[in-house]
């Protein structure tokens, strides 16, 4: 065999693992990984300052730091993908048909109240801890998935479709936490200039609008308002996405394009700018001890016990009363481990833990601890649980 047709055979199960959705969660895992390693390094006192050290000059001045930029800012764009995957589905896509949406509807729901639930639990009644009573609720949709990547066709195509939309639904409870909970005091001026312009953005939905720049372009001035206005910035990315028409007059797609357009900077740039800039946590300055934490500890427990205790029984119970049937060609245990995989919050639960201890660094960072342990031990025993249960493929084995 020529040097050329080895290299080629070589190269190709990486050329796989990059179109592959185990991808999305391995750059996720990477990036974590360097975040620590360097808060951890004689590089920490840089990595702090490159993200949260003052700019020399910003055309927003609220936004006077890295971080912000990427927390407020960037994730933006994160927010706003998912609000058109979220207008896809409820449209078009799985959760459109009311039936079929049942079981991902509850399945989330109780995914999101068990973890809160459980946060408490640990934390007992102090009042600044459970101020982050939704860092466990959610679920981390590139990482979830990721896993599932790995584990090839032993996974039914019922079960990712499930996860998804579990996932879909989880963003937007997520969105609405956030825009209810974590808004500390509103500019009703600036308010009013958000339901404005969002008026706008509707009206030219209605309009049939064909060109997308008015609505580029609507969608900033959107995000400016929302930003000083004292709902969180993010929001608005959700928002603006909703008033994307799905097609354009001569029937081509709109929003499907818009969201192939962005799809592949949000899961190679975006999210894994935020995982580096907000993963980093110094376990040195917290030592060992930090782990036995309540914080940290009801973190882990609500991510590990709470999502897979809420997601896994609220299924079987749809399935026992007829309310709705798990997800076809699946067994229970491969309905078990997907529940345990739901476990990895990563992403937006680093988000959340932000927005619930702003005056708080340190109780942020501990927040960390408990989402790296939790989604790790997430990830890797939904791992274990679906490799066990699912008998390799009869090609595999051949």
């Amino acid at each position: 065999m020529s040097r050329t047709r080895i290299l080629t055979a070589a190269a190709r199960p990486l050329q796989a693992l990059f179109v592959s959705d185990a991808f999305g969660g391995i750059l996720l895992i990477a990036v974590a990984i360097l975040a620590i390693a360097a808060a951890n390094s004689s590089l920490s006192e840089a990595y702090h300052h490159l993200f949260h050290g003052q700019l020399a000059w910003t055309p927003v001045p609220k936004l006077d730091s890295l971080h912000l930029w990427i927390n407020d800012a960037l994730m933006a764009i994160f927010f706003f993908v998912v609000g058109l995957e979220v207008k896809r589905e409820i449209v078009s896509g799985a959760l459109a048909d009311p039936r079929s949406r049942r079981l991902p509807v509850l399945a989330a729901v109780a995914g999101m109240a068990v973890p809160a639930v459980i946060f408490l639990q640990f934390v007992g009644g102090d009042p600044v801890l459970i101020r982050g009573w939704a860092i466990p609720a959610a679920t981390d949709i590139a990482f979830a998935m990721g896993v599932i990547g790995l584990l090839g066709s032993r996974v039914p195509a019922s079960l990712r479709l499930f996860l998804l939309t579990v996932a879909i639904v989880d963003d937007i409870g997520a969105v609405l936490v956030i825009a209810l909970f974590y808004t500390a005091s509103i500019d009703l001026g600036w308010l009013i200039g958000s339901a404005v312009v969002l008026a706008g953005l509707i009206a030219m939905n209605r309009m049939r609008v064909d060109s997308l720049l008015p609505f580029i372009l609507g969608a900033l001035l959107l995000w400016v308002c929302v930003l000083y206005s004292g709902v969180h910035a993010t929001i608005a990315g959700v928002v603006a996405a909703l008033t994307i028409p799905m097609h354009r007059r001569d029937g081509s797609a709109m929003l499907m394009k818009v969201e192939h357009a962005l799809v592949g900077w949000n899961a190679y740039l975006v999210v894994p700018l935020f995982g580096f800039a907000n993963a980093g946590v110094a376990l040195g300055a917290m030592g060992l001890d930090a782990f036995s934490d309540p914080l940290p500890l009801a973190v882990g427990a609500g991510l590990v016990i709470g999502k897979q205790l809420g997601i896994f029984t609220s299924v079987a119970i749809a399935d026992r009363i007829g309310f709705a049937k798990r997800p076809a060609g699946a067994s229970w245990g491969q309905l078990w481990g997907t529940s345990v995989l739901c476990g990895i919050g990563f992403t937006m639960s680093l988000f959340i833990s932000a927005l619930a201890f702003p005056r708080y660094p340190l109780l942020v960072e501990e927040a960390k601890l408990g989402i790296l342990a939790g989604s790790a031990l997430s990830a890797v025993l939904g791992y274990i649980i679906l490799r066990v249960v699912t008998p390799a493929p009869a090609r595999a084995r051949a």
